[in-house]
């Protein structure tokens, strides 16, 4: 039974578990999973009830031959990036988890289902149910436009709480607020025409490829956490004891999330794709949901979701800032791995000319993301449409975000550049 269609099968399972967690009997379904299954069904309810090593993401669940690579062209162990995922003598998939950077991309070409990438829901619907403590969604900019047209911010917002969290967050709020401290570091940073920045922010496999192969452009980077993290600290900072799980299209800030500096941000990690099982699953349509609105942050926010946002967002901000500044912005955007490491090559070799390097692991950015829900044209159209709509153009503007930064204990914008103050905004890569 579960040796076909094995991938139908695991999301099978992962939906299995989360109606049963919700009815309080999970175990029980675990143990029916195991009497109607084999030793596949097993790891599939193992990983997608959450289980297996706390500090891993991808999980190899059975042998695999190498006939995939034969009927589709992808192989796994090419698509790796830093080199994790090799064969054995007899062709089977090993992974080197001191290698594993936990980006997903294996996953993303295994057509025989032999590797998968944790699901976290499961632990999450007991603290839903019970109520005891604020569990609260935050949501990537990539999200608006994943489901149906119809479905805007305020009633996916209301589908969230139907789950049971306490609200929904849009990260792109703290991706406003990071867009000003990465104004301030470029002032900082990027002072002479050979100078030059890269973004540290949004996509953990372009840090990732930064840290683990050109350690030498290390000194570059902008000390800067992700709005993923940023969020996860400034909501448990206002909200000591709450709980946070982010909502996503990739399977790397599965990885990100448990770094060993920054796990304190984030509790779990979904998955959009995984959100619109588990809206299935319990019957919640978000389409027929009543608007809940609280919508604040800009532009520059919210197009963070695509290849260049990022850039734009930071050069109309820098610009805001200090309009007469003789060193502008000088983008260049890497979009996909190959790009990736192009970029970061031609950048150790001074064949630049850019001073500001933004890369996206996932074609397009974000909204290419391997488990989103929306194609990448859909998704970057609805992004950019969702940018226009914003009351303002950059944070510097956005009434909302100053207040949150006073509430957080930052009086002035250049105080991003204080160590102590801004400490929750900061990441030490050296």
């Amino acid at each position: 039974m579960y040796e076909q269609n094995t991938q139908s099968n695991y999301d099978d399972i992962f939906k299995r578990l989360v109606k049963a967690a919700y009815n309080g009997d999970v175990e029980q379904e675990i143990n029916k999973i195991h009497q109607e299954g084999n030793e596949t069904a097993d790891k599939y309810a193992l990983y997608a009830s959450g289980g297996g090593d706390p500090n891993q993401v991808v999980f190899k669940v059975k042998d695999c031959a190498g006939d995939c690579v034969q009927k589709t062209g992808e192989d796994c162990e090419a698509s790796c990036l830093f080199n994790a995922v090799v064969r054995d003598m007899e062709g089977n998939v090993v992974i080197k988890h001191n290698n594993c950077s936990g980006c997903g991309k294996c996953v993303e070409v295994c057509k025989n289902y032999s590797l998968v990438d944790k699901k976290e829901f499961v632990p999450i619907i007991k603290l839903l149910k019970d109520r005891k403590q604020p569990v609260f969604a935050i949501v990537a900019p990539a999200f608006i436009g994943q489901y149906a047209p119809e479905i805007t911010p305020g009633k996916l917002r209301a589908a969230f709480k139907r789950l049971g969290f306490y609200g929904m967050v849009e990260v792109a709020l703290f991706a406003d607020i990071l867009t000003l401290k990465e104004a301030l570091e470029f002032d900082r940073l990027v002072t002479k025409e050979d100078h030059f920045m890269l973004t540290s922010m949004c996509c953990p496999i372009w840090f990732s490829m930064v840290k683990r192969v050109y350690k030498d452009l290390v000194p570059h980077i902008s000390p800067s956490v992700s709005p993923m993290v940023a969020c996860g600290r400034g909501i448990k900072f206002l909200h000591p004891g709450a709980k946070v799980v982010f909502v996503g299209p990739c399977i790397a800030k599965k990885a990100e999330a448990k770094e060993e500096d920054i796990k304190d941000a984030v509790d779990a990690v979904l998955t959009f794709k995984e959100v619109d099982q588990i809206f299935g699953v319990v019957g919640i349509d978000p389409a027929k949901m009543s608007e809940d609105p609280s919508e604040h942050s800009s532009t520059a926010g919210r197009i963070y979701a695509r290849t260049g946002g990022v850039s734009k967002a930071i050069s109309d901000t820098l610009n805001r800032l200090w309009p007469e500044r003789k060193i502008k912005i000088r983008a260049i955007q890497a979009d996909g791995p190959k790009d990736c490491k192009e970029v970061l090559k031609e950048a150790l070799e001074g064949k630049i000319d850019a001073n500001f390097l933004e890369g996206m692991g996932c074609p397009g950015g974000c909204v290419g993301g391997p488990r989103s829900v929306a194609d990448v044209e859909t998704g970057t159209k609805r992004v950019n449409e969702y940018g226009s709509e914003a009351e303002s153009l950059t944070p510097v503007d956005n009434e909302h975000v100053m207040d949150l930064l006073k509430h957080l204990g930052i009086a002035d914008i250049h105080e991003f550049l204080d160590s102590e103050k801004a400490a929750m905004f900061i990441r030490d890569f050296m």
